[in-house]
């Protein structure tokens, strides 16, 4: 059949038909030339088509310039999303089943069991009214270019979003139909996410897992109709993060694991490599609360396999592995990794930091500075060095510097960590002067990393000073601080 013939008496110019001379396959050629026609008739971008079908947009210009061949599952897949019927098929003809299925998830069906109950309510972060975005940030909506910052539906919308997603899931509809509610979602997942930075409650976890619960019952119906959900995929791996750090944050630690297996499983299959380098991440801090150094050092060698020698994702491994290098008691290994990380951030470029916001200009030294403060203290525990903890203690000065004001529980950690540094470094009016006045504020934030902290720098006051009477006084503070917060 001609491409005239395919396309019901709609031509387009095909001079893109080449003999096998060239190096494609004329019938290749052909099909590509259509898909083209079709693909621009439907007035859509390489990467739009990519996203609805569940493909990468490089795999879409390969198709259509002739030089891979699709898969029979991909060509009725591009038919049925173009509205194409018989246009591409025959041109396809026997095609081999090369290219990896669309969407791929492992396990039975999307989801399988999820953790939590998630709330009967959507209850939406406090102030969320009040700082409602207009758009979203450049790169965040997985439907739209990278430099595209898409508009966000009005804050009212929200009462509408628990229909509007249970609607989407009974009718099957893929995500890029209904690209305002995509960006509702994300929206209220920014606003989630600035909540938990600036505040020590959790209260948000009931309208995160909610949400996603919801997107992956969504996923889960459009990929049983025979279509990839890679959009809800990918933003339900978002929201499982946060739900995973949240749980985390309560002390729940086999919860927050299951949310981030189920977060690193929905990334791979929507080929998110932020997301599942972010989830790693988790992995290795989970690893550390539990206490399992081995573990945590593992999790991050996998970080750095992640990604290339260079780059944000080697700068975040180096971070990680130097945290996981000090669990086990190798300090050269910490003290070098630790170099590398900040030598990794000062080299960092734009395409590096549009793939990883997070780590430029002060948030990046905070992050790094922190990690680094983080290793080296858990280094001079294990050895007693003192000009290991000073080391420490000034990693730790620079990260506190850069924290943000309102940040409330990352000031709380770093000071902890300040405090404990001083500990090591034998400094003991330097670490009560910093952790005195914030020892109720701690324990009432209810946050596993903050509580952690504090009771390291407890218990290493007590081995080292425990009978000095200043430090009998900031004891006795912590347990009527802990029995007035019933902890």
């Amino acid at each position: 059949m001609s491409v005239q013939d395919a396309s019901a008496g709609k031509t387009e110019a095909v001079g893109g038909k080449r003999a096998a001379g060239d190096g494609v396959p004329a019938p290749w050629a052909e099909f590509g030339a259509q898909l083209r026609y079709c693909r621009r008739r439907a007035g859509l971008t390489q990467r739009q088509l990519g996203h609805l079908v569940g493909y990468h947009h490089s795999l879409i210009s390969k198709w259509e310039s002739g030089t891979r061949e699709p898969t029979a599952r991909a060509v009725a897949g591009l038919e049925r999303t173009l509205g194409a019927e018989s246009a591409l098929s025959p041109l396809a003809g026997s095609a081999g089943e090369a290219v990896p299925p669309p969407f791929a998830p492992s396990g039975a069906g999307f989801s399988g069991p999820l953790p939590g109950g998630g709330g009967r309510r959507l209850l939406v972060p406090d102030g969320a009214a009040d700082h409602w975005p207009e758009r979203l940030a450049p790169g965040g909506c997985p439907l739209h270019a990278d430099d595209h910052a898409c508009a966000v539906p009005p804050f009212g919308d929200l009462a509408l979003l628990p229909e509007r997603l249970r609607a989407a899931r009974e009718a099957a509809v893929p995500a890029a139909a209904v690209p305002d509610l995509v960006h509702l979602v994300l929206a209220l997942l920014d606003r989630c996410e600035h909540s938990v930075l600036r505040s020590t409650s959790t209260t948000v976890l009931g309208a995160v897992e909610h949400v996603l619960r919801a997107l992956a019952a969504w996923a889960e119906s459009v990929n049983a109709a025979g279509c990839p959900p890679p959009v809800m995929a990918r933003t339900a791996a978002r929201y499982a993060q946060l739900a995973g750090r949240l749980r985390m944050q309560r002390g729940q630690g086999a919860l927050a694991m299951a949310w981030v297996s189920h977060g690193l499983r929905w990334a791979e299959a929507a080929g998110d490599t932020t997301t599942r380098v972010t989830l790693t991440t988790d992995l290795c801090t989970l690893a550390r609360l539990d206490g399992d150094g081995p573990s945590a050092l593992g999790y991050a060698r996998a970080l750095a396999g992640l990604g290339a020698r260079g780059g944000w994702i080697a700068t975040l491994a180096h971070m990680y592995l130097a945290r996981g290098y000090a669990a086990t008691g190798d300090g050269a290994e910490c003290r070098r990794r630790a170099s590398l990380s900040r030598s990794g951030l000062d080299s960092l470029g734009g395409r590096d930091l549009a793939q990883a916001p997070w780590l430029a200009e002060g948030q990046g030294q905070l992050r790094v500075e922190s990690a680094v403060a983080g290793g080296l203290r858990d280094l001079a525990v294990l050895t007693g060095d003192r000009a290991t903890a000073r080391g420490a203690a000034r990693a730790a000065v620079l990260a506190l510097e850069q924290v943000p004001a309102g940040m409330l529980p990352t000031r709380l950690l770093l000071t902890l960590r300040l405090a404990d540094c001083h500990v090591g470094a034998g400094e003991l009016d330097a670490a009560l002067e910093l952790a005195g006045p914030v020892v109720e504020q701690a324990v009432a934030a209810r946050r596993r990393t903050v509580s952690q902290e504090l009771a390291g720098l407890h218990d290493h006051l007590a081995t080292t000073w425990g009978g000095l009477r200043e430090v009998r006084d900031f004891q006795e503070r912590l347990r009527a601080a802990r029995a007035d917060a019933g902890a």
